[in-house]
């Protein structure tokens, strides 16, 4: 158990890293005192350009991947490893968007989310990122997107033959990402009027 606790409080610190922040500083720019001032892909692609902004979404989906990856690795002969990669999910995912560097105030955990799902889920994944494009094409808008995708997966997580512990991060992960698009939610409905 105080392994666990221990690796989980690993994985937070391991989601916690900036790397929006810290690409930017090394271009000689806070990306939060631009566009939307966030620290992730989206924004780091308004302030820095695309090839930066695939640097950052690839980072961050990869800090949340390995972070997982080697949960499940640690608890590779343990009954309950779907538990503790789904919590893993979760911390690696909280950590990005609340990091302990940057006061807890993040990124949306979009592109963490990409990466435990990858590990704790492939087929999930995939879905998500069909609907993240499908909302991008449709709307050219890359909130739809991340909400479409992030929505699908987790159709596909509870309909499909996904462990229940994944599927209930990835709820508990999905109401987070939620959480942080209102802004856009009600930019979105304040263009429907």
């Amino acid at each position: 158990m105080l392994l666990g606790v221990l690796a989980l409080t690993l994985v937070y610190l391991v989601g916690s890293i900036p790397f929006g922040l810290i690409v930017g500083k090394l271009r000689g720019v806070d990306v939060r005192r631009l566009g939307s001032g966030n620290i992730g892909a989206t924004n780091v692609s308004r302030a820095l350009g695309l090839r930066w902004a695939a640097l950052v979404l690839f980072l961050d989906a990869a800090k949340g991947g390995l972070a997982v990856l080697a949960m499940g690795m640690l608890f590779s002969d343990h009954p309950a490893q779907d538990r503790w990669i789904a919590l893993a999910m979760i911390s690696a995912v909280s950590g990005h968007i609340y990091p302990i560097f940057l006061s807890f105030n993040g990124g949306k955990g979009v592109a963490t989310t990409l990466g435990v799902t990858l590990v704790g889920c492939p087929p999930a994944a995939l879905v998500g990122v069909a609907g993240y494009g499908l909302g991008l094409l449709l709307t050219r808008t890359s909130a739809v997107g991340s909400l479409a995708g992030v929505g699908l997966a987790l159709l596909w997580l509870w309909l499909g033959p996904a462990p229940r512990a994944i599927a209930i991060a990835f709820t508990a992960i999905s109401a987070l990402i939620l959480l942080h698009h209102r802004d856009n939610i009600r930019s979105l409905a304040d263009r429907k009027k």
